[in-house]
């Protein structure tokens, strides 16, 4: 696909749209703020933008994408930039389309249980607003204190909770969405069902910024559940904690939170955020669980039912959270892994998902690639629905080792994840780092209906181009 160059016509045109204020370039920004719209959290990425725009309503982005469309210029919507695959970076320069200033909540509808949002909004920032008026928005990414709804629904992304609530796309009705040729969209109903015509809403979540920019977002909401109960489970075999998994679901038991950390990663979390955690040497993973509820007492009567469970394994002295702090500082701990393998090394993060009884194959069959390919990886994840983030550690590897050798033994761990009836990315999306592997995952079947789908939604092909195909 050939793009042109940004003019300066082109520029003093979007001025005109957003007002110079909201129109930056190397030579006009601050080159720090500048540089960090070409990054995002995926390893040492960095490609700069030609222009970054701030639009603020719905007609400035329609009327950038109506002259982005006419001059074939590529535009990449981007929100907080804490995506782990790739998926927000200019990786053709153009136009870096922040949706920063679309960060407001524009109604919480009690009656109906559901809210209307802008992109912008943080995520634990629409959790709490909800949570005040007594309703729950589960979905809730270890980056959920700073990161977009926006990028959520671009990526559908899911978190603990999914395990017992589902993924971003399991809470949202309809969306507001501006096309690449600058036409503005609503593809649904603010309504529980809806049968008419094809589910354009669903097809939006989770299409990584490629079809369309989203705008608004009605979600579907919960009542809050009032109680919950937490328990850190040390095991002294890595296997058994991930077998112990599907064993407490084969019990009866679904828990809001069911989180696989190895021995390594809980460590390192720990002491980045300097949070003391007792760890005996002869502790190889953890699993973090979480039950929650309206009823106390079923709730402990439940603890009890994971108790009896987790006496046919080799566990360690179990911690039962007691206090909201002490809760806090394991939930801490357990969403800041990520941060902590970034700040000991660069590493790439691998979102494999498996049915999860399947976990223990998984990780068995990553250690041993590792060891025949000579890499270090930290594993942890959200166990309760097979969902295994494999952090390879670059550490010593070479230029060559790292951004060419490591090429095989990632697709064998993607060969296996199909294989066991998963597949190569369970909430991170495939963005740029894993374009090269949806061959893996999907037949070429698959491929040409969604590059014919991509096609209808953008014939000149200039939304977050280079990316998932």
């Amino acid at each position: 696909m050939q793009f042109n160059a940004l003019t300066p016509a082109l520029v003093s045109a979007f001025e005109q749209i957003v007002t110079p204020a909201h129109v930056l370039t190397a030579a006009t920004a601050e080159a720090q703020q500048y540089e960090a719209y070409g990054r995002d959290h995926t390893e040492d990425f960095h490609f700069a933008p030609d222009v970054v725009l701030r639009p603020a309503t719905v007609e400035e982005v329609s009327a950038i994408m109506k002259l982005c469309h006419e001059h074939q210029v590529p535009v990449t919507a981007r929100g907080a930039g804490t995506g782990l695959s790739g998926g927000a970076l200019p990786i053709h320069n153009g136009v870096v389309l922040s949706m920063e200033r679309f960060n407001k909540i524009l109604k919480i509808d009690e009656r109906n249980l559901q809210a209307i949002v802008e992109p912008g909004v943080v995520t634990e920032a629409f959790q709490n607003a909800v949570k005040e008026v007594g309703l729950f928005y589960p979905p809730d990414p270890a980056s959920k204190g700073s990161c977009f709804l926006g990028g959520n629904l671009s990526q559908s992304s899911g978190g603990p909770k999914a395990v017992k609530y589902g993924t971003t796309r399991d809470y949202v009705l309809n969306l507001q969405v501006v096309l690449p040729t600058g036409e503005i969209i609503w593809t649904g109903a603010n309504t529980l069902k809806n049968a008419t015509g094809y589910n354009l809403t669903q097809l939006m979540v989770g299409s990584e910024g490629t079809l369309g920019i989203i705008t608004k977002a009605v979600f579907r909401l919960l009542p809050y559940p009032q109680h919950n109960i937490l328990m850190l489970v040390p095991f002294r075999q890595e296997a058994q904690a991930a077998e112990a998994v599907s064993a407490v679901f084969r019990a009866g038991i679904i828990p809001s939170g069911m989180e696989f950390m190895e021995r390594e990663a809980i460590a390192w979390s720990s002491d980045y955020l300097k949070i003391p955690l007792t760890l005996p040497e002869d502790i190889t993973a953890h699993l973090l669980i979480e039950l929650d509820g309206r009823d106390l007492d079923e709730l402990y009567k439940e603890a009890e039912q994971v108790y009896e469970v987790l006496e046919k394994y080799d566990v360690g002295e179990i911690l039962l959270a007691d206090t909201a702090g002490q809760k806090d500082d394991l939930w801490k701990i357990r969403r800041n892994i990520g941060n902590s393998v970034r700040y000991n090394s660069v590493y790439k993060e691998e979102d494999t998902v498996v049915p999860r009884a399947e976990l223990p194959t998984l990780l068995k069959g990553v250690k041993e690639i590792g060891a025949r390919y000579g890499f270090k990886s930290v594993c942890y994840g959200h166990a309760g629905d097979g969902n295994m983030h494999v952090n390879i550690i670059r550490g010593e590897l070479t230029d060559e080792e790292w951004n060419v050798g490591l090429r095989q033994p990632i697709s064998e761990i993607f060969q296996l994840c199909v294989k066991l009836g998963g597949t190569i990315s369970g909430e991170h999306g495939i963005g740029l780092v894993q374009k090269p592997y949806m061959h893996i995952a999907l037949a070429e079947a698959n491929l040409n209906i969604m590059r014919g789908i991509k096609q209808v939604f953008d014939p000149k092909g200039i939304l977050n181009p280079g990316k998932i195909f």
